[in-house]
């Protein structure tokens, strides 16, 4: 057992005076699902390396294959696992005493699979360090605790909260509708301080049941790591209350849908953020990075936004962006610069979902503000008043932000060629099994009207 020597603190406090059961080795796929294996400790313990195949990248959400494979064919060769033992940490909801350790997926060379999402955002943030600049994001998350749903073709219902009575919206900051789900909040309390987390805030949201918690500031690899186990550890504490904790971008219509809002910095070599001048002013940088955003965002919305789903959360005056105008302390606008002191600037993009898997989010979000900075354009004027009066400016569904993410070369060099293909290809294939699907929608207005 000498690896737990490497662990964090929090793990190994975790297993003070107890015996390590189980360890599992996961990875997390396209969509972020964990996926691995589950071991006994003295096997982790004794065995070098684990394997899986490379087309756990190559499959949908609900389970069906794309055909992704390579100029190989479909032989679904090995990856190696490599264990990253600084993201141990506890899984205080099971039945005995289990860690938990993300992995990175190489390939037999050693080289990085180009899919896999951990090493897709590992390859953005290396090529900012290549620059002498170090991201700094902060992600913010939104989640509906909703009432547990056996029968799909029924719609989602807010959770009933201590009163017996369902979760009310509207209640944006309201101190009284998060006691209503109070238990479940303990629970996530007590989960991500046996995990090792620090949570920044939480608070209610405007949507019915609808929670924001809020991370600190950090390494974009970290933080992503951090909201990758948050979903897991989120979904246990509300399955321990008899609900659903759901990251849906819109899970309940006429509400407001959850979004995964993403704060960027960048400090040079001196640790010195780049968005401030000498006075304390906004540098060329700061503006470069806005350029950055509203130029390529719409070729990374397949990223953000991946699923049909995804773009029902798009909608004027609900909460949502609409467009890629920018302003200061406008909560209208998709690209918004928080109030803050000269040295905590920052920019804050708006349109990720809460549904996106936290890697490639994070990574597309980065990898526009690194063309901004390649580029050096200045951003459109500031946008003055409700941005919702404005044009809509992003795609509207996932098949037409796949064609603007398909011609995008140079996004797809910063993340990497071959992810890009793959990621293409898996998201039209789950496209078209959506399509599949006959809608409440379609058999009430079309049955006998048309």
């Amino acid at each position: 057992m000498n690896w737990l020597k490497q662990v964090p603190d929090a793990a190994r406090a975790y297993l003070d005076g107890k015996t390590l059961d189980e360890v599992e080795c996961i990875i997390a796929d396209l969509p972020g699902v964990a996926r691995g294996k589950a071991v006994p400790a003295s096997k982790f313990a004794k065995q070098s390396s684990f394997y899986l195949p490379n087309s756990i990248y190559m499959q949908t959400l609900t389970g069906a294959w794309a055909e992704a494979a390579g100029p190989e064919g479909w032989i679904e060769p090995d990856m190696t696992l490599v264990p990253d033992y600084a993201t141990a940490t506890a899984a205080p909801w099971t039945g005995d005493w289990t860690l938990q350790v993300i992995h990175d997926a190489m390939q037999r060379d050693g080289t990085p699979v180009p899919m896999a999402p951990r090493n897709v955002l590992k390859r953005v943030v290396g090529l900012f360090e290549k620059k002498g600049l170090t991201p700094i994001v902060a992600p913010e998350m939104e989640f509906f605790l909703v009432a547990r749903n056996l029968d799909p073709a029924h719609p989602i219902e807010p959770m009933l909260g201590r009163s017996g009575r369902p979760a009310a919206a509207r209640q944006a900051y309201s101190m009284s509708a998060v006691d209503e789900y109070g238990p479940v909040i303990d629970d996530i309390y007590d989960f991500a301080e046996a995990q090792g987390f620090e949570i920044d805030g939480i608070t209610q949201e405007g949507g019915a049941g609808q929670v924001e918690i809020n991370l600190r500031h950090g390494d974009p690899v970290k933080l992503a790591d951090e909201v990758f186990y948050f979903k897991r550890l989120i979904r246990e504490a509300a399955l321990k209350h008899d609900c659903f904790a759901t990251f849906m971008a819109k899970p309940i219509a006429d509400e407001p849908g959850s979004a995964m809002h993403i704060h960027h910095s960048f400090l040079d070599e001196e640790g010195n953020n780049i968005f401030v001048g000498p006075q304390g002013g906004e540098t060329d940088a700061f503006y470069h990075v806005i350029a950055g955003m509203q130029t390529h965002l719409p070729s990374a919305i397949a990223l953000l936004a991946p699923y049909v789903n995804s773009y029902r959360r798009y909608v004027k005056d609900h909460a949502a962006p609409i467009n890629l105008e920018w302003a200061r302390d406008n909560r209208t606008t998709g690209i918004r610069i928080p109030l803050s002191e000269p040295v905590a600037r920052r920019v804050e993009n708006r349109l990720a979902g809460m549904d996106c898997n936290p890697y490639l989010g994070i990574a597309a979000s980065l990898a526009c503000c690194y063309l901004g900075l390649e580029d050096q354009e200045r951003p459109d004027k500031q946008y003055k008043g409700d941005a919702y009066d404005g044009e809509e400016d992003i795609p509207r569904d996932v098949f037409s932000a796949l064609d603007l993410f398909d011609g995008a070369e140079r996004l797809h060099k910063v993340l990497h060629p071959e992810f890009a293909r793959v990621y293409s290809i898996v998201k039209r294939t789950e496209y078209s099994e959506f399509l599949q699907v006959i809608s409440p929608w379609e058999r009430e207005h079309l049955l006998l009207n048309v």
